[in-house]
C-alpha cells in the first residue's frame, strides 16, 4: 500500500456451482482462467489463499503477511458513515440491513464469516456503498412520505456506487488542482446499474439512487423514475403479485425493456447502426434522463467545476458522453470529438472541466482498510511522544511545508485523509498520530 502498486488481481464467478470460473493475475506472470468445482464461500477463499501462496503464482509466502481483508458491503443503512473494523457489532448491524439489501448484505455477510474461519485473527474492514452518501442533507433525502414512515422503518433515499463516487471525485479533485473545499463535481457512474452525485467540497450532498437502487436514471434492467402511480395501475390491470411487479421493474425494463432486444449498450448501440428505432431510442432517453440530472445537480451544487464521466458506459461508451454534452455551452460544457473519440482523461474544451475516469473500487477499499489497519496499530502501540518524533524525523523541510499547506488548503480534513493525501505527493509514509501530533505542535490545531 506504501506505492499502492497492483500485485494481483482476480475473481471467483459462480460460486455454488460445478462449473465455477476462477481468474487470478500476478503481477509477475500470465493470466490464469480455470473452471473448478466451487461449493461454497469456503471453498473460494481456499482457493484464492492457495493461489497466494503458490510457489509458482504466489505473491506471498505466509498467510502473516495479510495486515487486512476489506469488503464491500452494499448497505450500512443510517448507522455507518465510513469504513469500519468488523466487529461483532457491526456484523449485527449488517445482518440487520439486509431487510434493506436482500440480494446483497447476505453474500457480503457470508464473506466475513468465511474470512474470519479461514484467515483467523486477520482484521476485516467493512466499505460501504451507502456511507459515502452518509451527509447528504435532509431535505435530499427525506421522501414526500408522511414522516412518521422514515421515523418507524428508516425508509429515505440511501445512494450507491458510494465506493466509485468517491474514487472518481477524489482523482477529480486531483485534476482540478484547486482546494478540495472549494470544489463542486458531478459524478456520472454509468454501467448496468447507473447513478449520478452531486459532490461538494469533497461530500456527496446529492445521488440519484434512492431507498434501493432502482431510482434514478434508466439503466441496464432497471426502469429508474417513474410516477408511483403506475405501480397500483399496473398490478390491477395485469393481476400482477408484488413480486412480479418487482420482477418487471427491476429485470425486465430499462434499456432491456425499451430496446426490446439487450441491456448491453454494446449491442444496443451496433443494433441502432442498422435503423433499429427502438435502440435509438433507448440510447436518447438514457441519455437525455442523464442530461436532466447534470442540470438538476448543477443548480444544486451552485455551480460546476468539473463533470465526471466513469463505469463501463461512462469510461467506453464515447457516443453517450457526446449525447449528454451536446448543447450544453450554455453552462460551460463543451467536448473535443477526437479527445472523447479516444476516451482520453481530460475531454472538456469549455469553462466546465469534462473527465473521463476509470474508476477503481478496489483502490478504494485498499485505502480504507489501510487506513484503520494503521490507526488500530497506532491505538495498539500507545506510541509516546519519543517514538512519535522519531517517525517524525524521517520528514525534511520540504516535507513539511507540503504537509502544512495540504491542512490549510482542507482544515477540515481527518487526519487518516490526510496521511493518504501526504503519502501520495511525497511517497512517504506518515502515521496519522504523528501528523496530527506535528500540527498541534505548530499551534495549527
Amino acid at each position: 500500500m506504501r506505492t499502492e502498486e497492483l500485485i494481483c488481481k482476480g475473481a471467483i464467478e459462480k460460486i455454488g456451482t460445478a462449473s465455477a470460473l476462477l481468474t487470478y493475475e500476478p503481477h509477475h506472470s500470465s493470466k490464469i482462467k480455470e473452471v473448478h468445482e466451487i461449493l461454497n464461500h469456503n471453498q473460494a477463499i481456499e482457493h484464492i489463499i492457495n493461489l497466494l501462496l503458490s510457489s509458482k503464482t504466489g505473491v506471498i509466502k505466509d498467510k502473516r503477511e495479510i495486515d487486512g481483508i476489506g469488503h464491500r458491503v452494499v448497505h450500512g443503512g443510517e448507522k455507518f458513515s465510513d469504513s469500519v473494523l468488523i466487529s461483532e457489532e457491526v456484523e449485527t448491524c449488517i445482518r440487520e440491513f439486509c431487510k434493506f439489501a436482500p440480494l446483497h448484505n447476505p453474500h457480503n455477510l457470508k464473506g466475513i464469516e468465511v474470512c474470519k474461519t479461514v484467515l483467523p485473527g486477520i482484521p476485516q474492514i467493512a466499505v460501504f456503498d451507502t456511507a459515502f452518501h452518509h451527509n447528504m442533507p435532509e431535505e435530499a433525502y427525506i421522501y414526500g412520505l408522511p414522516y412518521a414512515i422514515y421515523r418507524k422503518f428508516g425508509i429515505r433515499r440511501y445512494g450507491f456506487h458510494g465506493t466509485s463516487h468517491k474514487y472518481v471525485a477524489n482523482r477529480a479533485i486531483e485534476l482540478l488542482k484547486k482546494p478540495k473545499a472549494r470544489t463542486k463535481i458531478i459524478t456520472c457512474h454509468l454501467g448496468n446499474g447507473s447513478s449520478i452525485a452531486a459532490v461538494k467540497g469533497g461530500v456527496s450532498i446529492d445521488t440519484s439512487m434512492g431507498f434501493t437502487p432502482l431510482e434514478g436514471l434508466i439503466m441496464g434492467t432497471r426502469c429508474g423514475d417513474i410516477d408511483p402511480a403506475v405501480i397500483p395501475y399496473l398490478m390491477e390491470r395485469e393481476k400482477l403479485s408484488l413480486k412480479e411487479i418487482d420482477s418487471l421493474m427491476n429485470k425486465q425494463s430499462g434499456l432491456l425493456g425499451i430496446s426490446e432486444t439487450s441491456n448491453d449498450l454494446r449491442e444496443i448501440i451496433e443494433a441502432a447502426k442498422d435503423n433499429s428505432h427502438l435502440s435509438q431510442l433507448a440510447i436518447d432517453i438514457f441519455c437525455y434522463r442523464i442530461k436532466k440530472y447534470v442540470g438538476a445537480y448543477m443548480a444544486a451544487l451552485g455551480g460546476l467545476d468539473a463533470l465526471v464521466f466513469t463505469g463501463g458506459i461512462g469510461e467506453n461508451a464515447a457516443i453517450v458522453r457526446e449525447k449528454v454534452c451536446e448543447n450544453m455551452e450554455c453552462i460551460g460544457i463543451k467536448i473535443d470529438s477526437i479527445l472523447n473519440g479516444k476516451s482520453e482523461e481530460v475531454i472538456g474544451t469549455g469553462k466546465t472541466k469534462v473527465f473521463v475516469i476509470k474508476t477503481n473500487e478496489e483502490l478504494t477499499i485498499a485505502r480504507d482498510a489501510s487506513q484503520i489497519i494503521e490507526q488500530m496499530q497506532d491505538d495498539q502501540k500507545k506510541a509516546d511522544p519519543g517514538e512519535t518524533e522519531n517517525e517524525l524525523l524521517k520528514l525534511d523541510s520540504k516535507d513539511m511545508r507540503n504537509l502544512v499547506l495540504l491542512w490549510i488548503n482542507n482544515p477540515t480534513i481527518s487526519m487518516n485523509d490526510l496521511s493518504v493525501e501526504f503519502k501520495k505527493q511525497s511517497q512517504k509514509s506518515v502515521s496519522s498520530r504523528a501528523i496530527e501530533y506535528q500540527l498541534k505542535a505548530m499551534n495549527l490545531k
